[in-house]
């Protein structure tokens, strides 16, 4: 189960913030975000070496895209692609709106359960398909303004206790000041590993290692409105891989 923090400021001057820590095995091997991929120079994220594809990334145009298992379905399976192709194909667009016309027509078929958020500076959605119901179409949805969380359930599922936990938590913190690098309320949520022991280690935002299971990175991601021009996006990343082996 992985997790993805979405706020939406529109008409600020930073107006996409996001939270992010990916929970895998502590032995599938990956690279940190840079330009992995030649034939698509301008995409920068993770990368997963063993399939090729990421978990998040962002492009050139400040389009970002992540995926994430839905309940049940971890891992790969022989005979469907990776869903960390799903990012990289939504990245070979120059805005959050055209990514989803082009992917709201995937072939769902094609790939385990996932859930995946593609967002611009003006546009955020949340991509739902699950893989145990034949309905057809990959169902989409937008992203609201204020605070969204994402994990193997849907969307804002109070289900979900980390969502039902953390989600207010978010709310009530601080928000990171871009300008001066301060992300330290969130950094600090992210890195919260206790947990209710009736639900279970998954609980925590942050796995320590749970039988070769945990947290292996964190991101932080903001991006400029379209009047800030000049202005880059911020990405920031740590590797929590090599505590979570200690």
């Amino acid at each position: 189960m992985c997790t993805l923090v979405i706020c939406r400021r529109p008409g600020e001057k930073w107006p996409l913030l996001i939270a992010a820590n990916r929970d895998e095995k502590l032995n599938r091997p990956w690279l940190p975000p840079a330009r992995h991929w030649p034939d698509r120079p301008d995409v920068y994220g993770g990368k997963d070496l063993l399939k090729g594809g990421t978990w998040l990334a962002i492009n050139d145009f400040g389009v970002v895209a992540a995926v994430l298992n839905r309940e049940g379905s971890l891992g790969p399976k022989e005979g469907l692609r990776t869903r960390g192709e799903l990012p990289l194909e939504a990245l070979d667009h120059a805005d959050a709106d055209t990514a989803i016309e082009m992917l709201a027509d995937i072939n769902k078929s094609s790939f385990r359960s996932f859930n995946l958020v593609i967002a611009d500076n003006e546009s955020a959605y949340w991509l739902k398909s699950d893989s145990l119901i034949d309905n057809g179409r990959v169902e989409v949805f937008e992203v609201p303004s204020g605070f969204s969380m994402v994990t193997s359930a849907d969307l804002n599922d109070l289900g979900s206790p980390r969502i039902k936990r953390f989600l207010k938590c978010f709310e009530r913190a601080k928000l990171p000041d871009i300008e001066s690098e301060d992300w330290n309320s969130w950094k600090m949520l992210l890195m919260e590993s206790n947990y209710d022991p009736d639900q279970g280690a998954e609980s925590a935002i942050f796995i320590k290692n749970n039988d070769g299971f945990g947290t292996v990175s964190s991101a932080l991601i903001a991006l400029p409105n379209k009047e800030n021009q000049g202005v880059s996006p911020k990405f920031w990343f740590t590797n929590l891989r090599d505590a979570n082996l200690d």
